[in-house]
């Protein structure tokens, strides 16, 4: 697995960071295009989901699991 490297995303107009290792920013990717949703709206739908207990890295990953968990 590689080392999280900062990826930079758009929340309701708002620039943020996120550090993601490759694998799960592509598994994120993926699941936004099979959703056919722009990665921006999905990342600030899982940021407003989120408690304030995780970080939005988090999560992401556990986004990613859960979808992949599902199938």
């Amino acid at each position: 697995m590689s080392r999280p490297l900062k990826r930079s995303l758009t929340l309701h107009g708002h620039r943020t960071s996120v550090s993601l290792e490759d694998e799960f920013w592509q598994a994120f990717r993926d699941i936004a295009a099979q959703q056919n949703t722009p990665i921006n709206v999905l990342a600030a739908q899982i940021d407003d989901a989120r408690g304030t207990d995780s970080g939005l890295a988090s999560a992401i990953r556990l986004f990613v699991l859960a979808h992949y968990k599902s199938l």
